[in-house]
């Protein structure tokens, strides 16, 4: 297994440098690597400090640093290191600078500034948060997305995913014993989306929680007869509502977060509302 020291620079949060990072290294196998991540670089003195670091523990830079100056003391010290320093935004940037015919600004940190989408995604995430696991459904009908599924479906996740991107998502467990309150079944402005999952990884993410929570996994919660009759509860009540259905079975959160997206997309290019039909994913 290759190991390698990796080292993130920027001078806003690096939000934005780590899911590079992640995404590149998402396409290579065994590989052993340990990040340095170092935010909010907008001094010498703060380079100063990471020089060391990065000296002690030398492997790739990547980095996103907008002042000229900081960028230029450490691309000439990686290069007396020997150590490789990619811009990683540079492509894009220099591509847009050709297209739009301007010159990019250099404002450090400007996607994360207190705009109105800024403010709206704290918004989501508040709603989304006082309305996890079925609660408030008084409110529902001012959600842009309601996801129905059994427990351990990864309604929560991938709700607070949703609400990162901007979403105000509630989400309503499905119980056999205990039917959803009758409104959920009259929604017109949200996007109602099922999601299910196959019963044997059901049953074993299942039977994880019970062990981290020291409980007996002996129970109707992961077996197997109760588990499929109550996925095929789930199904037949979003096919009888015409709810969009997603597997989640090998979808990771972003996975599944995308997918939904793709439907609010598609439903809103339409202008409709309400039940949009069965559309299995």
């Amino acid at each position: 297994m290759a190991r390698f020291h990796l080292h993130l620079l920027s001078d806003s949060t690096g939000e934005t440098l780590e899911m590079i990072a992640k995404a590149a290294l998402a396409q290579f196998d065994d590989t052993d690597v340990v990040r340095h991540f170092w935010p909010m670089v907008r001094s010498q003195q703060h380079l100063d400090r990471i020089m060391g670091e990065i000296a002690a523990n030398p492997g790739l830079v990547f980095f996103t640093l907008v002042n000229d100056e900081t960028r230029g003391k450490l691309e000439a010290r990686c290069q007396v290191l020997g150590l490789p320093a990619i811009a990683v935004l540079d492509g894009v940037t220099d591509a847009l600078e050709d297209l739009l015919g301007q010159e990019a600004k250099g404002r450090v940190g400007r996607q994360h500034r207190l705009d109105e989408a800024y403010f709206a995604r704290v918004d989501a995430i508040q709603f989304t948060i006082a309305h996890d696991d079925g609660i408030a459904w008084e409110d529902w009908e001012e959600a842009d997305i309601v996801l129905a599924g059994v427990s351990r479906s990864s309604k929560t996740p991938t709700s607070i995913y949703l609400a990162n991107r901007g979403y105000k998502v509630a989400n309503i467990p499905i119980v056999v014993e205990s039917p959803p309150p009758p409104s959920l079944f009259g929604l017109r402005r949200p996007l109602v989306v099922g999601l299910t999952t196959a019963p044997e990884r059901l049953i074993q993410i299942r039977r994880n929680r019970l062990l981290s929570l020291s409980q007996s996994p002996d129970t109707d919660y992961v077996d197997q007869d109760k588990v499929e009759s109550e996925l095929k509860f789930a199904r037949r009540m979003f096919a009888d509502n015409s709810w969009p259905v997603i597997d989640v079975t090998r979808r990771s959160i972003e996975e599944t977060a995308a997918a939904v997206i793709n439907l609010f997309n598609e439903r809103q290019a339409t202008g409709e509302q309400g039940p949009q039909g069965p559309r299995p994913i």
